[in-house]
């Protein structure tokens, strides 16, 4: 008997890198899942590599409503229930001071990184999580944050903001759906995805020489701790945010 039986999971921007993992571990561990994120082909590749019947996909923006709403019904319709929800979808795309930083691209982080958070919460709970109750074994809501949103990094301003709201929602949450609904959240240093690449790449060696644990983050070590917080196994853990970062924060580093 896996963790999950017959639970049903939904994980946004899982078409690769850390999502796919999460689902992947979930899948795993008994569930099924309806995968998002913005591109069809990758999409249904990413499907398809979590073997038949366990997980289909929808595709379509994070940040837009028409999308949740249809992500969430597909959910019901194939698998008749939702348990969980993990929010991986987030976007960083500027890179330098934040007082310099366009507001255009600064309101679309916060639309996608916390906003859309908060709406995929909001729509799974009125449409299923609602109904999880501790006797009939709960709901759970991951949300993946960053280090970045524990304490102030060079050029990454708005990126960490918008973390460090998500882990301030995450504990909104969490006061406001107790006992039924547990509300979690994971902390990242740098993991190697396509996503991080450019903190990484041509400099990996001297980058992970940095951590006490001498390398970098690989996508499992996040998809493993995500398992953990849904599962069981954390029944007494709700509006916390656990770093995943090879101890880099002890150093002082972000």
């Amino acid at each position: 008997m896996g963790r999950f039986d017959n639970k049903v999971a939904i994980v946004t921007g899982a078409s690769r890198g850390i999502g796919l993992s999460i689902a992947d571990r979930l899948v795993a561990d008994g569930a099924k899942v309806v995968i998002t994120a913005r591109k069809e082909e990758a999409l249904a590749e990413a499907a398809k590599s979590l073997g038949d019947g366990n997980a289909v996909w929808v595709a379509g923006h994070a940040d837009d409503e028409a999308h949740q709403d249809e992500t969430i019904a597909k959910a019901l319709e194939e698998f008749g229930r939702l348990d969980m929800l993990v929010n991986n979808t987030g976007i960083n795309p500027v890179y330098g001071r934040m007082i310099d930083v366009d507001l255009g691209a600064a309101e679309k982080i916060m639309r996608v990184n916390v906003i859309s958070a908060v709406a995929w919460a909001q729509k799974a709970y009125h449409a299923a999580l609602k109904d999880c109750t501790q006797e009939n074994g709960g709901g759970g809501i991951v949300n993946i944050a960053s280090i970045g949103g524990t304490k102030p990094a060079p050029n990454l301003g708005m990126y960490g903001t918008s973390k460090a709201a998500l882990i301030h929602v995450t504990q909104e949450l969490a006061l406001e759906l107790g006992p039924d609904i547990r509300v979690n959240a994971v902390a990242p240093a740098v993991v190697k995805t396509k996503f991080a690449g450019a903190l990484y790449e041509g400099r990996e060696d001297a980058v992970a020489a940095t951590y006490p644990l001498k390398r970098l983050g690989v996508p499992d070590d996040v998809g493993s701790v995500v398992a953990f917080l849904l599962s069981d196994d954390a029944a007494w853990v709700t509006g916390q945010t656990l770093v995943i970062d090879g101890g880099l924060t002890l150093t002082g580093g972000v």
